[in-house]
């Protein structure tokens, strides 16, 4: 049985997903700067009876492993693209990259997927259709990876993607997943007040920036407590006041920057609405100039609800040993550029635990780590949605 070859083959396989793992946590590289690490990849995949096209959407990688027998595309995703944070995780294999750091799990996203390639290809003789598998960069950093690599024909053919991603406060052996809106849109804004400078002495010559920008971030506020229905998730965060200056001198403009989360686009629009029309009232309220720079990156990640059951029923069905339960964890408070695959076809993005042994630390924290079991928890709940894949369409 194919389920059986797969799963065996990857037990095989835990040491090189090692391997792999700690190679590329030990040498991170940013969005969009990810040339080692795609080249890591490409060599992986180097002579072996496989279709594999580079520099799809910057340092993309897209393999195909084509039975040769009509039937359905099913691409599977991982990104592979670091942080800009300092590792301070005390690890013999830490990120040797100053100022560079796999804070998200990214590096077991491509090692179990590279060992679970290679079983794929070796077996390719008992699929059938294709399997696309895309190794994505930049999924940290908007415009995205996955929408440049969508823009370079990624998808074309593909009829289902599905990804999943570890996550380091989730109980290693869980599965968790949701169907529907399932991680948030995100929006970032730059807000530019600019008031009159002058002497600290004499408030009434000048027109005070910084007063104008701290009753801004309380109006803004009120969007989310005033605006937006109670039950309709939503979230604006001013994640900087650039205000600095002098004891005696009043600040002849501030700079804010901010982020916004949703879990519609309804409420997308009616916060970027809201955000607007506040900074124009404030412009007349206080006769300052406001400059709104606003910016829609991610969309909302819509997990379609046939094939996410499809996928549930495949890892519930496959008894992986080691899973322990496979759960509705609700949607999450994150943003994700696999909602770009979701709005093309549909798709399913999937979560599994991977919390480490002691403390555990969120994403993106210097301290982040993962248990590493993790990686053939992932590869073997991918491999189930693939067997099941392929014997429906036989």
């Amino acid at each position: 049985m194919l389920k059986t070859k797969l799963f065996e083959m990857l037990d095989l396989k835990k040491e090189d997903m090692l391997r792999d793992r700690r190679w590329l946590h030990r040498y991170p590289e940013l969005s969009y700067e990810e040339e080692k690490t795609s080249k890591y990849i490409l060599q992986h995949y180097a002579g072996k009876d496989v279709k594999v096209e580079s520099d799809i959407g910057g340092y993309g990688v897209k393999v195909t492993i084509d039975s040769g027998k009509p039937g359905k595309t099913l691409a599977l995703r991982a990104d592979f693209d670091a942080l800009p944070l300092e590792e301070q995780t005390g690890l013999p294999f830490a990120s040797e990259n100053p100022g560079v750091m796999h804070a998200c799990g990214h590096d077991a996203h491509t090692a179990y997927m590279m060992a679970l390639a290679d079983c794929l290809i070796e077996l390719k003789d008992e699929l059938v259709g294709k399997i696309v598998i895309i190794h994505q960069p930049a999924e940290e950093m908007p415009p995205g990876g996955a929408l440049m690599m969508i823009q370079d024909g990624v998808l074309e053919g593909v009829d289902n993607v599905i990804g999943c991603h570890v996550m380091s406060q989730m109980d290693c052996g869980n599965i968790c997943y949701h169907a529907g809106p399932t991680q948030l849109a995100r929006a970032k804004f730059t807000i530019r007040v600019q008031g009159k400078g002058g002497h600290g002495s004499s408030p009434h010559e000048a027109n005070d920036s910084i007063v104008i920008a701290s009753q801004l971030v309380v109006n803004l506020q009120t969007i989310i407590s005033r605006r937006l229905d109670p039950f309709e998730p939503g979230v604006l965060t001013i994640g900087s006041f650039d205000g600095k200056g002098q004891f005696n001198i009043i600040k002849d403009s501030v700079e804010l920057i901010g982020d916004v989360r949703c879990l519609s686009d309804q409420t997308k629009q009616l916060i970027e609405s809201e955000i607007r029309n506040i900074c124009h009232g404030f412009e007349i309220a206080y006769s300052c100039k406001i400059d709104l720079d606003y910016k829609n990156d991610y969309p909302v990640l819509v997990n379609d609800e046939k094939i996410t059951r499809f996928v549930v029923d495949a890892i519930e069905s496959a008894d992986i040993k080691g899973i322990n339960r496979v759960l509705d964890y609700g949607p999450l408070p994150s943003s994700e550029d696999f909602a770009y695959y979701t709005e093309i076809v549909p798709s399913c993005f999937f979560f599994v635990g991977a919390k480490p042994q002691g403390e555990s630390y969120p994403h993106h924290h210097p301290k982040f780590d993962i248990d590493e079991d993790s990686m053939i928890y992932a590869a073997k709940a991918m491999a189930a949605v693939v067997y099941k894949y392929m014997e429906e369409q036989k």
